[in-house]
């Protein structure tokens, strides 16, 4: 399975941003897809994931309301629509995949098999 990530950019507060990532190779094996994020000297954090075959969406506390996790599965494809975005989004966000993972693991960067590259997101204030 690779992942590409894009549609990072720099955005104003308040503005917002839709990532996209693809998804080729073997991709009856994701089961679940995930955004995470990190900043420099901290570890990777969720931000969304989704069921790829129901479309369940899950979210941590900072992306509810704000964030909106979606795929298209005739493109292979992951969003993450943005809005509302604070200087305190800014990061790389990561576009993973997951095999095996249950519920109670989605948030845990350990449960997911394959990474994307990485989109760098910039929020000024």
């Amino acid at each position: 399975v690779q992942l590409q990530a894009s549609g990072g950019g720099l955005v104003q507060a308040g503005g917002s941003l839709r990532l996209s990532c693809g998804l080729s190779g073997r991709t009856s094996s994701s089961h679940f897809m995930g955004w995470f994020r990190q900043t420099p000297g901290r570890e990777r954090e969720f931000v969304a994931a989704i069921r790829w075959s129901g479309g369940n969406t899950y979210y941590s506390d900072s992306a509810k309301g704000r964030f909106t996790i979606s795929r298209d599965n005739t493109k292979s494809t992951l969003y993450l629509q943005m809005n509302s975005l604070k200087p305190e989004d800014t990061a790389v966000y990561y576009c993973a995949s997951a095999a095996h993972a249950i519920l109670s693991s989605l948030s845990s960067a350990d449960a997911y098999d394959y990474w994307g590259q990485g989109t760098q997101v910039t929020v000024s204030s």
